[in-house]
């Protein structure tokens, strides 16, 4: 496997829908006409990805004031999402890609570098997508921890 093609800001952002931690099922249409800030990690209640998603629950007032919604995106199942945001009180959705499929369709699955071996997994990655569902940003590689103020910062939150 190579490495996934990525997204770049001003692309259509590739559509989905997917199972949540509630049960239910999120699309990107439902998000329609607002700012979406959707974040790859590689697996639910592991130590970076869980200081990751922390991180955006304890920035999520100040997004949401911008009008930003946060999505979270992983292949774990949506039982393992739903203990997840108990364990955690997560106040976003999570959303279930266990097929991969479009992690892949957003480049944020492929190989990566991990303790100096090359690996096929998730690839920490963020993308904020505009009103129209286009591609602001596509960060990708990002760091678990300091990546959510790096963000704000970027976006002008701070």
């Amino acid at each position: 496997m190579t490495a996934p093609a990525r997204l770049s800001s001003g692309d259509q952002a590739p559509g989905f829908s997917l199972p949540t931690d509630t049960g239910g099922q999120l699309s990107l249409a439902d998000l329609r006409g607002r700012k979406v800030v959707l974040y790859a990690y590689p697996a639910a209640m592991t130590p970076g990805c869980t200081k990751q998603a922390c991180d955006f629950r304890d920035s999520l007032a100040s997004l949401q004031a911008a009008g930003y919604e946060v999505v979270g995106i992983s292949p774990d199942k949506p039982e393992k999402l739903a203990t997840f945001r108990e364990r955690d009180e997560i106040t976003f959705p999570l959303v279930s890609d266990t097929d991969k499929a479009v992690l892949t369709a957003y480049g944020a699955y492929g190989e990566k570098q991990m303790y100096g071996r090359t690996v096929t997994g998730v690839i920490r990655s963020t993308f904020v997508i505009d009103e129209a569902g286009r591609v602001e940003r596509a960060l990708y590689n990002v760091k678990a921890t300091g990546h959510v103020a790096k963000l704000r910062r970027d976006l002008g939150l701070d």
